[in-house]
């Protein structure tokens, strides 16, 4: 158990980086983001469709600092997806890509912690 928590750790900070480099390189050339909102926006759209060819399809904000983004069709869990069976396992599948946006976050200077959740596939929710 504590050996899966490591790797899932280790995916989270191999993202982490990945997700800095990747917002720094599809910003180079753009001016600076006026609000957090504006950043996050910019996650949901410019850095998820250079990362998965798509925009999210969903953003939500609950108005207390926690945003949700939904991919209803989310491209890392779309080969799992021929039944139910990967439902559980499918959130720790998710680990590099939470860190990629908490990367990515991180280099505008927003610390955030992001996790994901699978309830049916391959639908993903994330939580900023």
């Amino acid at each position: 158990m504590h050996y899966r928590n490591l790797i899932i750790s280790k995916l989270e900070q191999m993202g982490c980086r990945v997700g800095q480099s990747l917002s720094e390189r599809f910003t180079r050339d753009s001016p600076r983001f006026g609000s957090e909102l504006d950043i996050i926006k910019f996650i949901c759209k410019e850095f998820w469709v250079g990362t998965f060819k798509k925009q999210v399809d969903n953003l939500r904000t609950n108005h207390l600092g926690v945003y949700v983004i939904l991919d209803s069709r989310f491209k890392l869990l779309t080969h799992m997806s021929a039944g139910d069976q990967y439902l559980e396992a499918a959130p720790k599948y998710l680990a590099y890509t939470c860190g990629l946006v908490r990367g990515a976050l991180a280099s505008f200077g927003i610390n955030s912690v992001v996790t994901a959740e699978v309830s049916s596939m391959p639908s993903c929710k994330m939580s900023v």
